[in-house]
């Protein structure tokens, strides 16, 4: 099925201006001619269908790599599940490959990225991954992580510690035969394809090309979040885990009203987010880390009493941090007062803004959110 996309509708679906245009250009010529480590980035797990298309002509390949015919520039196609495989335009096959001509972009979805595009059926309908090198693949998380007019060395330890958890991830993903992350925050990093891209994420993925954080030769696990409140948690109080290197310290993120909050439930709310204990009677801060986070909340209903730990506690209530104050109110309610937005662990990204508004290099950055790493160079395989 094929629908024609005109270039003031792209605009219009991009919700962005004619900068367009002359971006374009500049992206181009910011393409890495290194070795390159190749990504596998999911941008749609588990559709009934999904858009895709090429800013230039493309070529549509089988899983042989046969070309079967083009796509044309600058028009929107609908990649459909259908037994045994993937419907494209005129074209069946077990899965397809997308590939830009010159150094055009690929759409998927609602967005466009460098690399190409394989389209592959799934237990669950179909999945886009967007391959990438990785390198331009951070132009983007940068972006999408910091603020681009952010002090260009907090930029550059977010590249650091982008690539470091992209690399750490594709390891993990090794058996993975679809894709090595996704494009979300709340399991990976964000990731937008090209409009989050800036001078500034060139600069800073440029000025850091190659540069990961090792723990005994091993890449690290470079968990951010936005901000600690104060003082960043020990690993095993989050997450019950023991990675060496994410050790609480000194934060610097005091100053940020964002990551200062306070919510208010009332029983019925947290009933509702708590399964199997009924109505809810109280809520109990049973311990909490040295540092002042929630290690431990007890739900107590009607039908049952549920224990959360770690971050569980924040998952579960939808909360900003694990880091607050309890108290109930004479009508029932409970309010939370709060610090802090993420898992706390690693680096706080607003605790690097204000350390390298203070002069601090990226370096210095790192070495103080990540304990006794090493920075080592990455070699392309």
């Amino acid at each position: 099925m094929k629908c024609q996309l005109l270039l003031n509708a792209l605009f219009a679906q991009m919700k962005v201006s004619h900068w367009w245009v002359s971006a374009l250009l500049w992206m181009t010529l910011a393409t890495p001619t290194r070795a390159s480590v190749i990504l596998r980035i999911a941008i749609e797990r588990g559709v009934n269908q999904v858009t895709v298309g090429s800013s230039t002509t493309a070529l549509v390949k089988d899983s042989t790599g046969h070309t079967l015919g083009e796509l044309p520039a600058m028009s929107s196609f609908y990649a459909q599940a259908v037994r045994g495989g993937v419907a494209l335009d005129k074209w069946q096959s077990g899965l397809f490959w997308i590939e830009p001509t010159g150094k055009g972009f690929v759409y998927i979805g609602d967005r466009w990225y460098r690399g190409r595009t394989l389209v592959v059926p799934t237990d669950k309908g179909l999945t886009a991954v967007n391959w990438v090198d990785d390198e331009e693949y951070l132009y983007s998380v940068v972006g999408g992580e910091m603020d681009t007019e952010w002090p260009a060395e907090a930029l550059k330890a977010q590249a650091v510690a982008a690539r470091t958890f992209a690399l750490y991830e594709r390891e993990k993903q090794r058996n993975n035969p679809v894709y090595d992350l996704g494009d979300s925050p709340d399991r990976w990093q964000i990731y937008k394809g090209v409009i989050s891209e800036t001078p500034s994420t060139y600069a800073a993925v440029d000025a850091t090309d190659k540069q990961v954080l090792t723990y005994k030769d091993s890449i690290i696990l470079s968990v951010f979040h936005d901000c600690s409140g104060g003082h960043t948690e020990n690993v095993e109080d989050v997450w019950g885990s023991h990675e060496p290197y994410l050790r609480a310290v000194e934060d610097y993120d005091q100053n940020v009203s964002e990551c200062k909050w306070v919510k208010t439930f009332s029983p019925a709310e947290i009933s509702a987010r708590i399964s199997d204990v009924g109505n809810v009677k109280d809520m109990i801060v049973e311990t909490y880390s040295p540092f002042g986070s929630v290690k431990v909340l007890k739900i107590v209903g009607d039908k049952g009493t549920k224990v959360l730990q770690g971050e569980k506690v924040r998952t579960a209530l939808k909360i900003k941090s694990t880091h607050f104050n309890l108290t109930k109110t004479a009508n029932g309610s409970f309010v939370l007062q709060g610090l802090g937005y993420g898992h706390a662990l690693g680096m706080s990204q607003w605790g690097a803004y204000n350390l390298a508004k203070r002069g601090v290099n990226y370096l210095q950055i790192l070495g103080h959110y990540y304990q006794d790493v090493a920075l080592s160079t990455i070699k392309a395989k």
